[in-house]
């Protein structure tokens, strides 16, 4: 729809053509959230491969009798899909809080009279009125402007309220944030005012872009990926064995339903039912630690990416800088340090009427006193057009004019420069070397005013026409600092193989000043204009070699993200406004900071409490370990259950009976997992830390492959000596085997944990405490009264004679295979 474009003395609209609008384009909402639907949303989580695979094993251990065994599968996968559904949940709030952080009325001209409606009433074509302090309620073209200044940190990312002015024509469909006659949603005014007409309202602003993209659900993070390849895996593992398991006994004529019973207790033994607990109480016993150093981490799964990315995406300001302007420094005309200068801004901004500017807050800052009220005489207001703002100020010399302003605005008014405290005319040269003085600061990322002054006459009456033949006193530039721990930080994170790129909504000059003060490599900065301008493939490849992006809108932030992902990183996000909250919620990770706006808070992931980046180090340190200690799981689950699931498949080939009972599989799978469930409290090895460790199925995969039939190689070995030396028949063949199996498969943790010598990184004493207790269970199992339901006999004493060496030697195997496949795994 094309707004009206007359004046805004034209009445604006009228009720009646107001609520037609209104019913034609709908409430000036950022977006519509919808309803949350529970069963979609617990359909979605239920979909997962490895999901689906333990809600079968618990049907089927449940149908076997296995009640525990079973009530434990149900547990673990309902914990797991507890946190997803939760988090599916969480995501559709951050939207209803996007709705709710913009104001809730505004003042619009309607039927020729200025009234306050709400604001999701606003509809394209009103005249709003816009005032210091009030939130620009849509994205509108102003029609007047005085003296109109907007912040718009949050939208754009720039620490530097916008100056505005009227454009007097038509809206255009374009214009972003940089537009001088535009105004948007979510931005406030911090001085003057104006009359703009509404050119979009709800999802068609600016502001409602992002709130649509908060929508949709995040992409599939790192953590996710892996365990759906993961899920993957297993399941074909698992459907290859039921079906060779069932083509193998139906050509052997065996019973078909006791042979299906004997297949699915083989997936299920397959199964890594205790996965998503190990996870969980990994994940939060590293929730819990990082609670402590005041890092809130809203989603668990978000710690293990935090210790996977390889990439850190950060905007500047409020999470590198303060967020607070600061002087940096007060120079004369040519560049010499000058007091003098400062004293007289100082009096500027202190007697000066209206809305005092971030600049003035930091000229007061730095001065230790101001002049009293009855100092000043006069004034000349500032103004878009000048740029400048003048106080007349009576001194002991005399009265003095002051004018503070926009460097090209004040140069333009000057005949002297004053240098090392003496006048010299503001000839050519002089000219020259002033406005190069005024380059050099700006070229370093500085914000800059100039003040000048002159003596004025007692009858002399004080007016813009007052503002000329001035002499130039000097500079003052002001800068948002760095935080104080930043460049530590930043160290820790290159240390860690972290690249930290930074996205910014400021110009080249200052982003490249503040990240060279942080300590980062800056090179080349790539603007928003270029990002605009490259294809998605040849991003990537800038995305991979920049390190600073400046003047990036919201949309080509989240192409960069998505770009670096595409290339195969994996990608953490660091912001606190809301142009930051579309890249806070498609990333890996998105990491924000208590004093951020609610829609940056509620799209991250991680919110650090205090402004102290050290702590992500201590995050990613801990998510590193978080994953330590659930590949250790996957490892030992997948490589030793593979080699008895494997063993068990060939035995059933040549052995006249089961080689185990589906119940005694079931059982000793049960005891297994009940030795791994300390595995969160287990150390981890410096090499699990020193890089972003990555999901990688292929090398999970190789070390079933390669681990596994060691563990067949010694089962194999097991039924010879029980089939041959102790004459076994099938109770005391299904006991021996039990006991060896769970033996091995239990003790072999001592040595897959870790990457080194087994010797040397001592386990944890709950994780050792478990490991024993299961394995003595298993042995003393035969002699208690269970055995005979659970078909278990006395085993002879010579057997565990063999079964001490058999282990030894087995422990001794894999120790010998490991060390090359984990260091290729966790870079050892």
């Amino acid at each position: 729809m094309e707004p009206r474009t007359d004046g805004p003395d034209s009445g604006g609209l009228s009720s009646t053509e107001a609520a037609r609008r209104l019913a034609e384009v709908g409430p000036n909402e950022p977006a519509e959230t919808g309803r949350f639907s529970a069963l979609g949303e617990t359909l979605i989580v239920l979909a997962n491969p490895l999901v689906l695979i333990l809600l079968v094993a618990g049907v089927v251990s449940g149908l076997l009798g296995e009640l525990v065994n079973a009530a434990i599968i149900v547990a673990m996968v309902a914990l797991s899909s507890a946190v997803n559904f939760v988090q599916s949940y969480r995501s559709h709030r951050s939207v209803l809080r996007l709705r709710e952080s913009v104001a809730p009325t505004a003042t619009v001209l309607r039927d020729g009279a200025w009234r306050e409606v709400l604001r999701r009433e606003v509809v394209p074509g009103d005249l709003v009125r816009l005032a210091a302090g009030d939130l620009v309620p849509a994205d509108a073209q102003l029609l007047q402007a005085k003296d109109l200044h907007v912040q718009q940190a949050a939208l754009t990312g720039e620490s530097f309220p916008a100056e505005k002015e009227a454009g007097g024509g038509a809206a255009s469909a374009g214009g972003g944030p940089e537009a001088p006659d535009r105004v948007f949603l979510g931005t406030s005014v911090v001085s003057g005012s104006g009359v703009a007409r509404v050119v979009a309202t709800g999802p068609r602003t600016a502001f409602g872009e992002i709130a649509v993209r908060l929508l949709s659900r995040p992409p599939e993070t790192e953590f996710e990926r892996g365990l759906r390849r993961f899920g993957g895996l297993i399941m074909r593992t698992v459907v290859f064995l039921v079906l060779f398991i069932l083509v193998v006994s139906l050509a052997l004529h065996r019973p078909a339903f006791e042979s299906l019973l004997f297949a699915v207790a083989l997936a299920v033994g397959l199964t890594p039912e205790f996965l998503p607990m190990i996870t969980t109480v990994t994940l939060a016993e590293g929730a819990v630690r990082m609670a402590r150093e005041k890092v809130i981490v809203k989603r668990l799964p978000a710690i293990q990416n935090l210790g996977s990315v390889d990439v850190l995406c950060s905007d500047k300001t409020g999470t590198l800088t303060t967020g607070e302007l600061t002087l940096d420094r007060s120079v004369d005309g040519f560049g010499a340090e000058s007091r003098e200068v400062l004293r007289l801004a100082a009096a500027n901004s202190a007697l000066e009427t209206g809305i005092r500017s971030p600049l003035d807050a930091a000229i007061l800052r730095a001065v230790e006193s101001r002049p009293p009220a009855e100092a000043k005489c006069d004034e000349v207001p500032f103004d878009f057009e000048r740029r400048r703002l003048s106080i007349l100020l009576r001194e002991p010399e005399g009265l003095t004019l002051v004018t503070k302003g926009a460097p090209e605005s004040v140069l333009e008014v000057c005949t002297e420069v004053r240098s090392s405290g003496r006048p010299l005319p503001l000839d050519g040269s002089a000219r020259a070397r002033s406005r190069e003085t005024h380059r050099a600061l700006s070229s370093k990322g500085l914000r800059v005013l100039a003040v000048a002054t002159r003596r004025m006459a007692e009858a002399e009456r004080c007016s813009v026409v007052s503002e000329q033949g001035m002499t130039l006193e000097g500079f003052l530039a002001f800068i948002d600092p760095p935080l104080a721990d930043v460049g530590q930080t930043l160290a820790a994170l290159r240390a860690d193989g972290v690249t930290v790129k930074i996205l910014s909504g400021d110009d080249e000059l200052v982003a490249r000043h503040v990240c060279s003060r942080v300590g980062l490599d800056v090179g080349e900065v790539v603007t928003g204009e270029e990002v605009e301008r490259l294809g998605d493939t040849a991003l990537g490849h800038v995305a991979e070699e920049a390190i600073v992006f400046a003047r990036v809108s919201p949309a080509q932030k989240n192409r960069i993200l998505q770009a670096l992902r595409r290339r195969g990183h994996v990608v953490g996000y660091l912001g606190d406004g809301i142009n930051d909250a579309p890249s806070l919620h498609s990333a890996d990770v998105g990491i924000s900071v208590a004093s951020a706006v609610d829609v940056a808070r509620d799209a991250a992931d991680i919110i650090l409490l205090d402004r102290s980046l050290a702590v992500l180090h201590q995050g990613i340190v801990a998510g590193r370990r978080a994953f330590g200690n659930v590949m250790k799981y996957l490892l030992m689950g997948t490589s030793s259950n593979f080699g008895n699931m494997f063993s068990m498949a060939a035995a059933s080939l040549f052995l006249p009976f089961l080689p185990m009972l589906p119940t005694q599989i079931l059982l000793n799978n049960f005891l297994y997992d009940l030795a791994q469930v300390t595995i969160p409290t287990d150390h981890v090895d410096a090499s699990y830390v020193r890089r972003p460790p990555r999901w990688d199925i292929r090398e999970i995969r190789n070390f079933m492959l390669f681990i596994g039939p060691i563990s067949s190689v010694f089962d194999f070995l097991t039924f010879w000596v029980l089939l041959h030396i102790f004459r076994a028949g099938q109770e005391l063949f299904h006991t021996g085997w039990f006991v060896e199996s769970l033996a091995t498969q239990v003790l072999v943790l001592f040595v897959i944990r870790t990457a080194g010598n087994p010797f040397r990184s001592r386990p944890s004493w709950p994780l050792t405490v478990t490991c024993l207790a299961m394995v003595v269970v298993g042995a003393l199992l035969p002699w208690t009264p269970l055995a005979a339901p659970l078909g278990f006999v006395a085993l002879p004493g010579p057997y565990f004679l063999f079964l001490g060496l058999a282990t030894a030697a087995y422990l001794l195997a894999v120790e010998g295979v490991k060390r090359r496949l984990m260091a290729r795994l966790v870079g050892a």
